[in-house]
């Protein structure tokens, strides 16, 4: 006989684990923020090559309005691309867009770019300057990428990332793309605009669902996201970093003993629960003083710690510089 009331309580507690590592996915993007801070909309003709990546350490957003394009990595990889694609370069580098696999690229810099609103300029790149009936639209944003503290990710993410390979998974991304294509195409009033933030919406969307998928092939520390009880630790601690957290209650939140929390922690992702933790509040201080220009006192005071000295001491220590070095660098690059 069917113990059914053994299976209905497998598949309750089944149910009851996808939507604990369903949560942890949620709180760990909570700190997402893709906000891009160069966008193009580039007009073509064949034979046309752009080059673009000469923004270290930013993400790149490719949209195709009219295609054909291909994408050309510096490896001398080629993807084709036509109309109605998205692609997410979260690294960025080197690439060209081409109409032929061999075809030189030009940086896309030494365009004379039009504005069109705030942070969104029009290139024309087309065969004798004519433009009057441009056989392929790009729309392209240059991205800051940040996970908050999860910013180790990135690093584990594919180095392209296309819309397509999600629709059949994910066919609400649909409309975004048609209605990217509308956009490009139709030229309404505030239409760089609307582009700029669907673009952000799209590339945000991308990461998600890499993320929801398993991440791909990605293996060391993420496994932890895929296991919902050391899922809902690392949500706790990224909720919040700054508490005085003992590995008796990060063991309790994964309900088990501390040398069983412990030990499997360590093995999935390769240090011990303080060091991570350590390393989360050194990337988020990294992040409040750099980008946010938080004073130091303060960044100290969110974390933790009891003193500015004790927390100079670990940022030093994590990341190789002071803190005061790291304000007085991004001081520079604004002047």
């Amino acid at each position: 006989m069917v113990d059914r009331k053994s299976d209905n309580d497998g598949a309750r507690g089944a149910a009851s684990g996808s939507r604990l590592a369903a949560d942890a996915v949620s709180e760990l993007l909570m700190g997402m923020r893709l906000v891009g801070v160069n966008y193009r909309r580039i007009e073509l003709t064949p034979p046309f090559g752009l080059c673009f990546g000469g923004e270290p350490g930013r993400a790149q957003f490719h949209f195709v309005a009219c295609g054909p394009v291909l994408l050309r990595r510096e490896d001398g990889a080629v993807h084709a691309m036509n109309t109605g694609d998205a692609v997410l370069l979260p690294r960025g580098g080197r690439h060209d867009l081409v109409s032929q696999p061999d075809r030189p690229g030009r940086d896309v810099a030494d365009f004379a770019a039009a504005p069109l609103c705030p942070s969104v300029s029009a290139i024309s790149a087309c065969a004798g300057e004519d433009c009057s009936s441009p056989r392929v639209q790009v729309f392209s944003g240059c991205m800051e990428f940040d996970l908050g503290g999860m910013n180790p990710l990135i690093g584990l993410m594919p180095e392209q990332m296309f819309a397509g390979t999600l629709l059949s998974r994910y066919p609400e991304i649909l409309p975004m793309l048609e209605a990217m294509e509308r956009e490009t195409r139709g030229e309404r009033a505030g239409f760089a605009g609307i582009l700029a933030r669907l673009a952000d919406v799209v590339s945000a969307f991308i990461v998600r669902a890499w993320v929801e998928c398993g991440c791909g092939e990605a293996s060391g520390w993420i496994e932890a996201l895929r296991d919902p009880r050391l899922g809902r630790v690392l949500a706790a601690v990224h909720r919040d970093p700054g508490r005085d957290w003992t590995v008796a209650e990060l063991a309790a939140e994964m309900g088990s003993s501390r040398s069983v929390f412990a030990e499997r922690f360590l093995t999935v992702t390769g240090m011990t629960p303080l060091r991570y933790l350590t390393e989360l509040r050194m990337r988020l201080a990294a992040q409040w003083i750099g980008r946010d220009h938080l004073p130091i006192e303060e960044a100290a005071h969110r974390l933790g710690y009891g003193s500015q000295a004790a927390f100079s001491r670990a940022f030093k220590r994590v990341t190789g510089q002071a803190p005061g070095a790291l304000r007085a660098q991004t001081h520079s690059a604004r002047s």
